[in-house]
């Protein structure tokens, strides 16, 4: 079962990103483009995902990832119940979502940094 707390510290530790709170609830933002959020309590994680891949994740376990709402379906975005995730599977949907928004030279210096995956050294 994940947490908040198993994935806060990638918020400013990945390069180029930060955490910040918009009406109470915790983001992650490289400049401005979010890419992870999180919901006022801190159940539910949403994050960018590729658009093209989104249905089949959600089709794979439904009681875990959910499509956001209508209003957002335009936006590479899916919506996860951090509770039926474990935290090391947290940690790398962030990861993911964050390379969306940085350059491939940045991402693949972090693999370099990381080959065992996020949270290693």
């Amino acid at each position: 079962m994940a947490v908040l707390e198993d994935v806060r510290p990638l918020g400013t530790e990945l390069e180029r990103s930060y955490p910040v709170y918009v009406r109470g609830r915790l983001k992650f933002r490289v400049k401005q483009i979010v890419y992870v959020a999180f919901s006022l309590d801190e159940r539910v994680m949403g994050f960018a995902f590729p658009r093209e891949e989104r249905a089949a994740l959600v089709a794979s376990d439904p009681r875990t990832f959910q499509l956001p709402g209508e209003s957002d379906l335009r936006f590479n975005w899916v919506h996860a119940d951090l509770a039926a995730l474990d935290p090391t599977e947290a940690r790398e949907l962030v990861v993911d979502a964050w390379r969306m928004v940085v350059p491939q030279k940045i991402s693949r210096a972090y693999d370099l940094a990381h080959p065992a995956g996020p949270g290693s050294t």
